[in-house]
C-alpha cells in the first residue's frame, strides 16, 4: 500500500526558499512569473507548464552569459513543479525529462533538490520496468573491433606513418611530472584504469540503459561542430544508444554526446570512474569533467584547449593526431573570437591551395586503445576520430601558474 510520501517528490530547498526566490524574480521584472509560479506550487498543472515556458524564454532572450542567475533558478523551480505533477500521475519519463532539463539549463540553488527527485523517480521507473520485464537481461556488449588496414584509409593523409605518441605502462606520478607535465609533452598511460568499474560496466549496453536510459541528454547531430548542417537535440539516453547501434561511418547524421558534463547530471555513472592522480599535478584543480560518447566515425575537428587534459578511453578506440602549440600560426586558426581555438583546416579533406604547407607539418599521432589515457598538454592542437563505437572521459585541470584565480 503506497503512502502519500511515496506519491510525492520532496523539495526541501525549494520549500524553504520559495518566498525569497519569488521575491528575487519579481525584482528582476518577473512579476508575472512569480504569480504563475505561486499557482504552480499549489498544484496547478497548467501554471507549472506556463512558468517553465516563461523561464525558458528568458533563458533564450540573449547571449547565455547575459542571462540573470535568478532566471536559471526560476527555470529549475518550474521544472521541479512540473516534475512533481508528472510523478504523482505516474508519468515517470516525463518527470525525469523535466528534472534533467532543470539540471542542464537551470541554476545551482536547487540542484540538490533536482538530484534528490531524480533518485526517487529513477528508482520508480526502474521498478516499473523490471515489473514489465520479469526476465533478467544478459550482458549486451556493443563494441566491435575493426580492421586497422581498412580504417587507415578513412583517416587524414599520412596518419600512423610518422612519429607516434610515447606509451608508458603504469607511469608513476613523479615520472609524469618530470618527463611530461613540466616539459609539456603528450604521453599514453596504460594499465592505470583497471580499477575503474566503468571498464566492465560501460561495455554492457543493458547496464547503460538500466542506469541512464530514461534520462534526457543533449547530443550533436552532423559531421562536427564546424559543419553547416550541424545541430543539437535533446533525446533520451535509450534513444541515443539506439542511434549508436544503428549508425555507420557513412551516416550524414552521426549523433554524438560531446563535451557534456554527463557525470554531474547522471551521478550513477560518475561512481563508475575515478579521477586520475595525474590530474592533481601542478597543484591546480579540476576545471571540467566531460563525456564523449558516440558511434564510429564521429570527429572532433583540429583545435586546442586552455587546460591540461587527460583523455581516458573507457570503451572502444580512437585515432588522435597532435600538433605542438608552436605551430599555431601554421594551422590557420579561425579569426572569430568564438572559434579562435579551432583550425580552419579540415584534416579529412585538406585544401592545399587554400592552406599550403599543412601536409608537411610535423605531428604525433596514435590509436588510443580501450583502458588507456592520453595526456594532452595545454594549447596542443588535436584532431580526434572514433574508430569504433566509443565512450571516453576527459579531465581538464589547471595548475597554479595557469589557474584563472592566480
Amino acid at each position: 500500500m503506497s503512502t502519500t510520501s511515496d506519491a510525492t517528490l520532496e523539495t526541501p530547498i525549494l520549500d524553504s526558499n520559495l518566498p525569497s526566490l519569488l521575491q528575487r524574480v519579481t525584482e528582476e521584472g518577473g512579476y508575472a512569473f512569480a504569480s504563475i509560479a505561486t499557482r504552480a506550487a499549489a498544484g496547478d498543472a497548467r501554471a507549472a507548464e506556463a512558468a517553465k515556458d516563461m523561464a525558458w524564454e528568458q533563458l533564450h532572450s540573449g547571449p547565455w552569459h547575459s542571462v540573470g542567475p535568478i532566471w536559471r533558478d526560476a527555470y529549475s523551480m518550474a521544472s521541479l513543479h512540473v516534475a512533481k505533477l508528472h510523478f504523482s500521475s505516474g508519468e515517470f519519463d516525463l518527470a525525469l525529462r523535466a528534472l534533467d532539463m532543470g539540471l542542464i539549463m537551470g541554476g545551482l540553488t536547487l540542484r540538490d533538490d533536482l538530484n534528490l527527485c531524480i533518485r526517487k523517480v529513477s528508482a520508480a521507473a526502474r521498478a516499473k520496468e523490471s515489473g514489465d520485464n520479469c526476465c533478467p537481461q544478459e550482458k549486451s556488449e556493443w563494441y566491435r573491433d575493426f580492421n586497422l588496414v581498412e580504417v587507415v584509409k578513412l583517416l587524414p593523409v599520412r596518419s600512423l606513418s610518422c612519429k607516434t605518441v610515447a606509451k608508458k605502462c603504469r607511469l608513476s606520478l613523479e615520472g609524469f611530472l618530470q618527463e611530461h607535465f613540466i616539459s609539456g609533452s603528450p604521453v599514453i598511460i596504460s594499465d592505470s584504469m583497471n580499477h575503474w568499474p566503468a571498464i566492465d560496466t560501460w561495455n554492457d549496453m543493458n547496464y547503460l540503459k538500466r542506469v541512464a536510459g530514461f534520462r534526457t541528454v543533449p547530443v550533436e547531430v552532423g559531421k562536427n561542430y564546424l559543419s553547416p548542417d550541424w545541430k543539437q537535440e535533446l533525446i533520451t539516453f535509450s534513444e541515443f544508444l539506439g542511434r549508436i547501434q544503428s549508425s555507420d561511418r557513412s551516416s550524414a547524421n552521426l549523433t554524438y554526446l560531446a563535451q557534456h558534463q554527463l557525470f554531474d547530471q547522471i551521478q550513477e555513472l560518475k561512481q563508475d570512474i575515478v579521477i586520475p592522480d595525474y590530474c592533481f599535478a601542478g597543484g591546480g584543480e579540476i576545471r571540467s569533467l566531460n563525456a564523449w560518447f558516440g558511434p564510429p566515425g564521429t570527429v572532433t575537428p583540429l583545435h586546442h584547449d586552455p587546460h591540461h587534459n587527460i583523455l581516458a578511453q573507457v570503451v572502444g578506440k580512437k585515432y588522435i593526431r597532435l600538433y605542438p602549440a608552436s605551430l599555431s600560426e601554421e594551422l590557420y586558426p579561425h579569426s572569430e573570437t568564438m572559434l579562435c581555438n579551432s583550425s580552419q583546416v579540415d584534416l579529412d579533406k585538406i585544401d592545399e591551395k587554400e592552406f599550403p604547407g599543412i601536409s608537411d607539418l610535423d605531428f604525433v599521432d596514435c590509436v588510443l586503445e580501450e583502458g588507456e589515457m592520453l595526456y594532452i598538454p595545454p594549447k596542443w592542437w588535436h584532431y580526434v576520430r572514433s574508430l569504433t563505437a566509443s565512450f571516453s572521459v576527459s579531465f581538464w585541470w589547471s595548475d597554479e601558474l595557469n589557474s584563472p584565480d592566480s
